[in-house]
């Protein structure tokens, strides 16, 4: 079911802003009546399961450190293996150190297809989209187009509760709601029905159905004074970023990130239909794994649109962790955690985990969770080591999880030591 896009310009959109400029914002728990947790898990899940395989990686390469063992490529290989034959529907894998290159893939591409994962084949890479834009606004800090303190309604009037600025929204301190689990309840008429909801996704959603949708469902707390994760945020800084320099979001992630950092393998697509060699998502529900394709990139927008492979994914953490996408000096203001955020520990479009090869000290990247597809992008400091994982799979029936990602994620992290 692809839907080609119909935009809404940054001239249309300020026109369906403006009638929201005289209505209050309130502060108010979203609709309970909402079944969320069918729709749209808790956004901070696979964050926590990554950090925790992290912390573990860190203690068990303790006790490697004496046998100065550490996983082989050979050994990579087997563990994507091992995560496929324990559920994983297709993974993707990239480990790169000054001693070791490893790429490796296993699974399908789409399920009930025999088409088998490649290496360099592209996925949607959801909530690491947040890096990508995260780095743009620091760039417009940079111009001297804003400051981390620019109030939000200077730069789309109306649409915040007073004393939000960019910097709340960086940092997911903003207390905007999740999203975007109101919009797609919005055209769904029986939350119950997968039918419905698979074709809800593969619908156009305008920026402006975003922002109209955030306001309403209620903010959740007083910018600054606690930490929640806000895909609407980030759709927000989205427009903004628009605004501000009268181009499109895909045209500034593609010529200011995605090219200078050599991602050419990456887009910012505004069509549902994936072209190429591409890791479908793929969803478990009413008791067997279904593909979940045509899904429409307007259902995150600025928060995760974009597809990518791993090898662009780590040429991301380099450029941006070594100053080549903003100065050195920006980087540091990017990356210490928001007082608040303790898990994940939360900057500017980034976070850190245990770096199991220096105690105390950490790896920094992103985590993206998409409807049938997830993906982790970490690297250290230096721009010296990156793991970056994608692969399909989510269990929609429960909570439970259906495959242990740490039998890949962990030899992953071990092996950059």
């Amino acid at each position: 079911m692809s839907r080609t896009l119909v935009r809404t310009g940054t001239a249309a959109l300020a026109a369906v802003l403006l009638p929201l400029t005289a209505v209050p914002v309130a502060y108010a728990d979203p609709d309970p009546g909402l079944d969320r947790a069918a729709v749209a898990p808790d956004p901070t899940a696979l964050t926590r399961e990554a950090t925790a395989i992290a912390e573990q990686a860190a203690a068990d390469r303790k006790g490697l450190r004496a046998r100065s063992a550490a996983p082989s490529a050979a050994d990579l290989d087997r563990a994507v293996d091992a995560l496929i034959d324990d559920g994983a529907v297709g993974v993707t894998a990239r480990v790169e150190t000054p001693d070791l290159v490893w790429s490796g893939a296993g699974g399908v591409r789409e399920v009930g297809k025999k088409r088998p994962v490649r290496p360099g084949d592209r996925f949607h890479i959801a909530s690491n989209t947040k890096t990508l834009i995260a780095t743009l606004v620091m760039q417009e800090v940079e111009r001297g187009s804003w400051t981390l303190d620019t109030p939000a309604n200077d730069l789309l009037p109306g649409t915040f509760p007073d004393g939000v600025t960019i910097r709340h929204l960086l940092s997911h301190t903003s207390g905007a709601p999740r999203g975007p689990e109101e919009i797609l309840f919005d055209r769904v008429e029986d939350p119950t029905s997968w039918d419905q909801l698979i074709d809800a996704l593969g619908q156009y959603y305008p920026e402006a159905e975003h922002l109209a949708f955030m306001r309403g469902a209620g903010w959740l707390f007083e910018p600054g004074t606690d930490f929640s994760y806000s895909n609407y945020g980030y759709v927000a800084l989205g427009v903004m970023l628009e605004k501000e320099t009268g181009e499109r979001i895909e045209d500034l992630v593609r010529d200011r990130v995605l090219e200078p950092a050599g991602m050419r393998q990456s887009a910012y697509p505004t069509e549902a239909r994936n072209r190429g060699p591409f890791l479908e998502d793929a969803g478990h529900y009413e008791g067997r794994w279904r593909p979940m394709t045509d899904l429409h990139p307007s259902i995150f927008h600025a928060a995760g649109a974009p597809t990518s492979t791993t090898e662009d994914l780590a040429d991301l953490d380099e450029a941006l962790l070594t100053g080549q996408l903003v100065r050195p000096e920006t980087v540091e203001k990017m990356l210490p955690p928001i007082a608040g955020s303790a898990d994940p520990e939360y900057g500017f479009g980034i976070y850190r985990v245990a770096d199991p090869c220096n105690p105390g000290e950490y790896l920094y990247g992103h985590d993206g969770a998409h409807m049938g597809a997830q993906s982790i992008s970490w690297g250290s400091p230096d721009g010296a080591r990156q793991i970056t994982l994608g692969w399909t799979g989510r269990n929609w029936d429960s909570t439970d999880p259906i495959y242990d990602l740490g039998l890949l994620l962990e030899p992953m992290l071990l092996a950059t030591c």
